[in-house]
């Protein structure tokens, strides 16, 4: 695996994490109470740019993009949610 499959992965983890860390709608709008539609809002438009990213790095590195199915987008939907888990859990069972 290329150093930039690993960057694009830890950008990912690092994305699907951020809706549960502020009360800020993408750390710019202040919020009296951010709730969990909110932050599964905030959380679709990290995973629409960070697939304009990958999308980008792929152009530019191979010179060209593979054509994706849906099962490509269900399996990237799945995996964006699973990197989130730590976060919700933070947010929701462990904070006091």
């Amino acid at each position: 695996m290329s150093t930039v499959h690993v960057a694009i992965i830890l950008l990912a983890l690092l994305a699907a994490n951020l809706p549960w860390y502020s009360e800020r709608l993408f750390y710019l709008i202040p919020l009296r109470d951010k709730n969990l539609g909110w932050r599964l809002l905030e959380l679709l438009v990290l995973y629409f740019f960070l697939g304009g990213v990958t999308y980008l790095a792929e152009r530019y590195s191979a010179g060209q993009v593979a054509p994706q199915h849906w099962e490509f987008y269900a399996t990237t939907v799945a995996l964006f949610i699973v990197f989130a888990f730590p976060g919700f859990i933070w947010r929701y069972l462990w904070r006091k």
